[in-house]
């Protein structure tokens, strides 16, 4: 209506002007409403022709779209391992940190794991002390049996002087016997050592790495434990947590609840704009938005990305060929759009429905010397445009809490 009252003023009245000043027609006289048409032919046919042609420009240069929304991505409340409900911190609606416990699950499987782990290591600390004693008792016989070669040794070598110096006076089966005796003797300082060698291994090797498994079996068994403990993973709020004591939970059927991260929808809007609109759409574009849950208010927005991809052509292999006349939805050009200044969606609610409206700016290219004075007046005339648009949004927005709780017929 407003464009045909624009464009009726450049054509249909300056024909009647005509036909009643120059032609000296009256209107009720020479032009009845019967004779309206033929006589204001030109002006309304122009004026027809305008109003369409100034529709096409604003709407496609300045596009306009009702499907916009603050969308919002939640984070579901599950638990890493299957269990019975054995604690809730939390009511039905609550803010929470991150870190904060929300439930527990009944844990008597897990603390008696984490307790057998807590034993075995004891138990490896008890054995590294017996390990070590053993070297000291190792060392001790080691001593001894030197002792005990180097007197057989002794007596041996004695032995072996006198009958050296004088033949015959020692038996040479004595001289035999005391041989084997420091044989035998070199071979207990052999064993002994080897029990050293073997408990100085078991303290310094094998002992070390059995506590070390084992204490990563009682972190592994901690970490189960701590699974028990659901805690929230973000700072934000707790929605429609229904959770209570004795209900079961999984991660795969039963999530407890949900989590909206902190300041989730308050960023950015998400708009979906026509096709039609794809080779206009571009980021830094100026827009300007009002949303539903915060009438009378039009909120200055910048465009900060176009998506490249259409939503509505996507699919995922299977067993059928894809018949785009099943396609039942064009699909619409993804456009994110953020506050021109800070604080611009304060007030507006997460998820709400949002009217957003686009201008083209063609400042760059007026301003551009090898633009010619033709194509700089028609840039012009479409940035011109953009304020019928923003009239019109005004207009919604002014309307929109009349046409939502009476006209809707709520």
């Amino acid at each position: 209506m407003l464009e045909l009252l624009l464009c009726s003023l450049v054509t249909i009245l300056p024909d009647y002007l005509y036909r009643r000043y120059r032609q000296n027609k009256r209107f009720g006289k020479e032009i009845t409403l019967f004779s309206v048409w033929y006589e204001l032919r030109w002006g309304i046919t122009g004026c027809l022709m305008l109003t369409v042609a100034l529709i096409t420009m604003i709407f496609y240069y300045h596009p306009s779209t009702n499907s916009a929304v603050l969308y919002f991505r939640t984070v579901p409340i599950l638990p890493e391992v299957a269990g019975r409900v054995a604690e809730v911190n939390i009511d039905y609606s609550a803010p929470v940190k991150k870190g904060d416990v929300l439930f527990r699950l009944d844990n008597a499987k897990q603390q008696a794991a984490l307790e057998t782990a807590k034993r075995k290591v004891a138990e490896i600390d008890a054995s590294l002390i017996s390990a070590r004693a053993d070297v000291v008792k190792a060392e001790a016989q080691i001593g001894e049996v030197k002792a005990a070669w180097q007197q057989a040794k002794d007596e041996l070598d004695t032995k072996s002087e006198l009958q050296r110096r004088n033949p015959g006076i020692v038996p040479q089966r004595d001289i035999e016997k005391l041989q084997v005796t420091v044989d035998q003797r070199q071979a207990a300082i052999d064993a002994a050592s080897a029990a050293r060698e073997a408990s100085a291994l078991r303290v310094s090797t094998l002992l070390p790495a059995e506590k070390a498994s084992a204490e990563a079996a009682m972190a592994e068994a901690q970490v189960d434990l701590d699974k028990t403990s659901i805690r929230a993973g973000v700072d934000g709020r707790v929605e429609q947590f229904l959770l209570r004591t004795g209900d079961v939970v999984n991660q795969i059927m039963r999530p407890a609840g949900v989590l909206i991260p902190e300041g989730a929808g308050r960023r950015a809007l998400q708009a979906g704009f026509g096709q039609i609109e794809a080779q206009v759409m571009r980021p830094g574009m100026l827009a300007e938005a009002t949303c539903i849950s915060k009438p009378w208010v039009i909120i200055p927005l910048v465009v900060t990305g176009v998506q490249d991809y259409i939503a509505a052509g996507q699919f995922r292999s299977g067993e059928q060929l894809v018949d785009p006349q099943n396609l039942r939805q064009p699909g619409t050009i993804l456009a994110f759009l953020e506050p021109l200044y800070k604080g611009g969606l304060e007030g507006v609610t997460p998820g709400s429905t949002c009217i957003v409206n686009a201008y083209t700016s063609n400042h760059d290219a007026i301003a551009d010397p090898k633009t010619g004075a033709l194509k700089g007046f028609a840039l012009h005339v479409v940035d011109a445009t953009g304020l019928v648009h923003a009239l019109l949004l005004r207009i919604q927005a002014l309307l929109l809490p009349v046409k939502t709780l009476v006209l809707s017929g709520h």
